[in-house]
């Protein structure tokens, strides 16, 4: 079989790139180069996060991987078996940083969905961070749409990771799957709730969550969307707040963020916050923007016809469809209104097909 070569430059030229193409070489068992990595970022080339991710990558599919090292704009990865069971990574090991745990979790986390066994995984870095997804994302939002579709998901953060410094914990238990159903989300449904999560540093006022929080639900209840309200204090080695609205209709999912800083006032955050959703609730798409961007991996692999309707077609959706069809050569279609239709290939990597 030939061995897969992917342009890290293509498209938005991020490390969803390095993240797809890793997570779906490992499941293919196809040997892969990744050359020109974030070649479109300011400092192009792997940080911390992304070093966790390739080495993480290679140690739950049994592979080898070369140049999975600070700074290298080229990956080799050999894969070799994938076993399920207990794993723990840390982002600090290759260079203290607040580099993303939500990032190393969804980059292992297709892998993991389709082994032989269950598996537990820890992840130390940054919870709540620019750039990433933050932990009640994954948490409420896109775990609720892997269980929709048959993988069991549970998740627990025991201490935050706010920038710079990071050293947040997140533990991870996947049940997998004999193979991934297809997706259907396009016709969202009914409103079903509304989530609101505020995490806050355990150093920081006890009044923060509780004022991100009720910004945030004022807003949504003026549209009739009557939030669940949750707030989390954590241990963090850095001060930090962050807010999450999560959405959920009978065939839809939507998360909206924002972060707090230094002299920004915690209403300002849960407004944010809300803002966000309630773009989502005015529009027709049944996935928000960057949920599209996770779940086309998973169609690729399911078996039969998936179809979404996002709120947006971004730069980074067409570029990770690109990457999906090429490794895996499932067909996808982009049409209008947000559409995207995929033909999957229905791998069983753990039914012994690989």
């Amino acid at each position: 079989m030939m061995m897969i070569e992917i342009d890290g430059s293509q498209g938005e030229g991020g490390g969803q790139v390095l993240r797809t193409s890793l997570s779906l070489a490992a499941l293919l068992g196809r040997e892969m180069v990744i050359r020109n990595i974030r070649a479109g970022r300011k400092k192009p080339g792997l940080a911390a996060q992304h070093v966790t991710c390739c080495r993480a990558v290679a140690e739950v599919c049994g592979g080898q991987i070369e140049g999975a090292e600070l700074g290298s704009q080229t990956i080799h990865l050999r894969p070799a078996a994938i076993t399920g069971g207990e794993y723990e990574f840390d982002v600090a090991a290759v260079r203290p940083s607040a580099g993303s745990v939500c990032l190393v979790l969804q980059s292992i986390l297709p892998v993991l969905a389709l082994a032989p066994q269950v598996s537990t995984v820890v992840v130390s870095g940054g919870t709540d961070v620019p750039w990433s997804p933050p932990y009640a994302y994954l948490a409420n939002t896109f775990r609720a749409v892997l269980s929709r579709y048959g993988v069991g998901l549970d998740l627990r953060r025991d201490r935050a990771g706010f920038f710079p410094v990071g050293r947040g914990r997140v533990e991870m238990h996947v049940e997998p799957v004999s193979e991934l159903s297809p997706f259907s989300l396009v016709e969202r449904g009914e409103l079903c709730k509304a989530i609101v999560a505020s995490t806050v540093a355990d150093d920081l006022s006890e009044e923060i969550a509780g004022r991100q929080n009720r910004a945030a639900a004022a807003l949504l209840d003026i549209a009739g969307l009557r939030a669940e309200l949750e707030e989390y204090y954590l241990r963090s080695s850095s001060p930090g707040t962050s807010c999450v609205v999560s959405v959920f209709y009978e065939r839809g999912y939507g998360g909206f963020t924002a972060l707090g800083k230094r002299g920004r006032p915690a209403e300002d955050v849960g407004e944010e916050a809300a803002r966000g959703a309630l773009e989502f609730v005015a529009s027709a798409g049944a996935v928000d923007s960057h949920l599209a961007d996770q779940l086309v991996l998973y169609m690729a692999l399911a078996s039969g016809r998936s179809e979404l309707r996002t709120t947006q077609i971004t730069e980074h959706l067409r570029t990770n469809i690109a990457v999906a069809e090429a490794i895996t050569g499932a067909r996808m279609t982009v049409g209008q209104n947000g559409y995207v239709v995929v033909e999957g290939i229905g791998l069983a990597v753990n039914k012994g097909s690989q």
